[in-house]
């Protein structure tokens, strides 16, 4: 199975299974002289953490990564990358791959059991192998160490719609997502949630959910016209990540519904001599290259398809069969993947800023590493 590596000078290769001994990743391209301590890229990974609370899979994970190279430790604690390639690995200790022997020879509806066993001859049926949310993590703590990279940047994400439930943008307190299990920033909207996905779990059903990352202090040049497109590279991140069906940059789709004088993000010289934006409806991004503004995208996570709820399937010796699907499975696993989708975000921001390293001189002001 090849395809495990994304980006081109900040390269992320991840592998290993949901029901594996453990899974990791290799950063190849991290720059030298970036220096983190192992509580950072910990912090990262303990926000997607599965069995936080009611609303997420209660498998307990404590997710501990072990930086195996790439780095040097001083006597404080704190890691100086070498530019060699930073390997992290995180051991899974609480697999229940008893729970999937149901399953073995039916495919989940709505799951890659299916395409995967067309595709390869055969497919890992505990937990679902390398199509799992499982495999995130390892994106999460390199997008720990890229953001380590991002002088002067910050990525953010939030939850903005789960299932038929929409936050109150004139309430959005970025503040209010470390108090909620649903990182929302709206708090009413995250009380609605819990009431609604209490329903849904205790169903035994899933929904879905609409992640907003942005990222503030991403300096105007990042991409290339045609095919380096800073876009289209978040684009393609994004909906690399499991169960994501939809991404959209700035306005989005409901650019469709604006006209040309509603859509244009109009300019005026600023105080500093740099043109100003009065608005961003292109999310920061314009002709494929980063235009200074906050870059702001979204992406829509389909329902978990490891339901309680009896489906109408076939088996892989081509009979049909009714399925429930048992175990520990996130009611809405758009919950945990806004860290997910901050870390890809943070990804390519870094392979983007050692792309237009490589290819245009920084001015002076340049905040990254060179």
């Amino acid at each position: 199975m090849s395809f495990n590596t994304f980006g081109q000078l900040f390269r992320v290769t991840t592998f290993g299974e949901s029901h594996g001994p453990a899974i990791g990743g290799v950063v190849d391209g991290c720059p030298p002289g970036i220096r983190f301590r192992l509580e950072d890229i910990q912090a990262a990974l303990d926000r997607r953490r599965p069995g936080q609370s009611r609303f997420t899979t209660q498998r307990r994970e404590p997710d501990q990564v072990k930086v195996l190279s790439g780095t040097i430790e001083d006597e404080d604690g704190v890691l100086t990358t070498t530019g060699t390639p930073v390997a992290l690995l995180i051991e899974n200790v609480d697999q229940r791959s008893k729970d999937y022997a149901a399953i073995s020879e039916s495919y989940r509806p709505g799951h890659a059991d299916y395409v995967y066993d067309r595709k390869y001859g055969l497919r890992d049926h505990r937990g679902g192998g390398r199509s799992s949310a499982r495999e995130t993590a390892v994106r999460v703590a390199a997008g720990a160490l890229a953001s380590r990279v991002l002088a002067g940047v910050t990525v953010r994400g939030a939850l903005v719609q789960m299932g038929e439930i929409f936050i109150d943008r004139s309430r959005w307190d970025w503040d209010e997502i470390d108090r909620n299990p649903f990182f929302c920033p709206d708090a009413d909207a995250a009380q609605a949630m819990a009431e609604y996905l209490d329903a849904i779990r205790k169903s035994g059903s899933s929904v879905g959910a609409v992640i907003e990352i942005v990222a503030e202090g991403v300096p105007p040049g990042l991409g290339a016209p045609v095919y380096g497109k800073l876009d289209a590279d978040l684009a393609a991140a994004f909906m690399s990540i499991n169960a994501v069906k939809g991404v959209e940059i700035g306005e989005g789709f409901a650019s469709a519904g604006l006209t040309g004088e509603a859509n244009a993000d109009e300019m005026r010289m600023g105080n500093d001599g740099s043109p100003l934006f009065l608005s961003n409806h292109a999310g920061g991004v314009l002709g494929g290259i980063s235009t200074g503004q906050p870059v702001v995208a979204r992406f829509a996570v389909k329902p978990t398809s490891s339901i309680l709820t009896p489906r109408q399937t076939v088996t892989r010796h081509g009979e049909n069969a009714e399925i429930v699907t048992k175990g520990r499975h996130d009611p809405c696993v758009g919950i945990r993947a806004v860290p997910v989708g901050e870390a890809m975000m943070a990804c390519v921001l870094a392979d983007h800023v050692l792309r237009a390293r490589a290819q245009v001189s920084p001015p002076p002001a340049w905040p990254f590493p060179r």
